[in-house]
């Protein structure tokens, strides 16, 4: 909480709406203090971490996390508050406000303070490294208009399965589903780098409805049957939690068991920033790892129906895809029927049996010339999709690549967010 702030004895506190939140995740992981936690029931922030910095705001695909009350310090609502809330209390009135000795001057100056940009310290003797600084909070400046939440979680529309194949090579465990929903007749209009939401069926063990979980688009804006309302994911069959022990995935297995003629309850679409650029002689790096490559599986088929059309120039396309295992990696088949003229592909192994661990950041330091040559390109647009875990790891590549070839990565960075040509959605 800022000093500043707290002095006056009110602060704009930071709520997120748990009627429109749809539990992705994506607010806590963004977090650079920790402010945002949750339970079973709802995401909330506490008011005694959270600074201010904004960090969460954008990246939320709903527009839940952009919610403030003006609130007395001794009275900011509680995380245990928070979390028994099914929608958000109503703004303090003026009267309400002056009962707790609390006048407007004070109070718009509380909202002033709080707003401002906050100084981040660093620990003395050590160099911080930020890799979500560097990502874009507005889209490439060609990228065609996006609609979003068309399906509110209180309002889904319907879909019907058409298509459920598994995508990794069969016979292992760790399978990862190619699903195709069609819309029929209802208006579901979605660009490359949306997302929609699905609303597993039953209830949690409270009792309560399970909340939709987010999954990346993986066709273009065309459906993935061309000419038709239908959209595909890139859904992994969730079978172990990140400690390695046994659970299921509630929604990930829910929608690898669906059967071709099923409906499931749909909500979104979602994102308005991780579009990619319809300018034809742009240039799109693409790095990810498993289920992260569904949105660069809709941009490279974008690009592929269009250069089939005759319509493609021939911006160029790099993609970094790294998998444990190659069995395990979606689309790998598909992926080596692309032209090599049309697609630079480079795929990273990490638990090959009898090979060294090799991860994106590794094939992206081998291809270090040519990625210095798209840094200094301004037609050249990045995009990285995966777990949270390879963040940092790709943005200290990027920025070791601009310094072995004499650029300077703040002022390379900063362009790139600026001007909406790198954008990360990890989790």
């Amino acid at each position: 909480m800022d000093m500043a702030v707290a002095k006056t004895g009110v602060i704009q506190q930071h709520l997120i709406d748990p009627e429109i939140c749809i539990r992705c995740n994506t607010c806590e992981a963004t977090c650079p203090v920790g402010a945002i936690t949750h339970d079973d029931n709802n995401y909330v922030v506490r008011a005694d971490v959270c600074n201010g910095c904004m960090a969460c705001i954008s990246p939320c695909p709903t527009g839940s996390i952009d919610n403030w009350r003006t609130m007395p310090v001794a009275k900011a609502y509680s995380i245990d508050e928070q979390f028994g809330w099914e929608s958000l209390p109503a703004e303090l009135t003026p009267d309400q406000l002056e009962a707790e000795g609390l006048n407007a001057e004070v109070a718009e100056s509380a909202a002033q303070a709080s707003t401002a940009e906050p100084v981040a310290e660093a620990e003395p003797g050590t160099v911080s490294f930020n890799s979500a600084q560097y990502n874009a909070s507005t889209p490439p400046w060609s990228a065609a208009h996006a609609y979003t939440n068309l399906y509110p979680p209180k309002s889904p529309t319907t879909a019907t399965v058409v298509g459920n194949f598994n995508c990794t090579e069969a016979g292992y465990e760790n399978q990862t589903h190619h699903i195709v929903l069609d819309f029929g007749t209802m208006p579901f209009p979605v660009l490359e780098g949306q997302s929609i939401g699905i609303i597993p069926p039953g209830t949690d063990a409270n009792g309560k409805p399970h909340h939709a979980r987010q999954y990346s688009i993986a066709s273009p804006r065309n459906g993935e049957r061309p000419g038709y309302n239908n959209v595909s994911l890139t859904v992994k069959r969730v079978l172990q939690d990140h400690q390695g022990r046994p659970t299921r995935g509630v929604a990930s297995n829910y929608v690898c068991d669906l059967k071709v003629g099923d409906t499931v309850q749909v909500i979104g679409p979602f994102g308005s920033t991780f579009l990619m650029p319809n300018h034809p002689k742009s240039h799109i790096v693409m790095i990810c790892t498993g289920t992260g490559s569904a949105p660069m599986r809709a941009m490279t088929e974008w690009r592929r129906r269009l250069r089939k059309s005759g319509k493609f120039e021939g911006g160029k396309l790099l993609l970094f895809f790294g998998a444990r295992t190659q069995q395990e990696l979606p689309y790998f088949g598909p992926l080596q029927s692309l032209p090599k003229d049309f697609i630079d592909i480079n795929f990273a192994f990490s638990r090959t049996p009898d090979q060294p661990k090799r991860y994106v950041q590794d094939r992206m330091r081998e291809r270090a010339a040519d990625l210095a040559e798209l840094l200094k390109d301004g037609q050249t647009h990045f995009y990285v999709c995966g777990l949270k875990s390879m963040e940092e790891g790709v943005m200290l590549a990027l920025r070791d690549v601009a310094a072995e070839a004499g650029l300077e990565w703040d002022t390379v960075g900063a362009a790139l967010k600026r001007e909406g040509r790198l954008h990360l959605e990890t989790y």
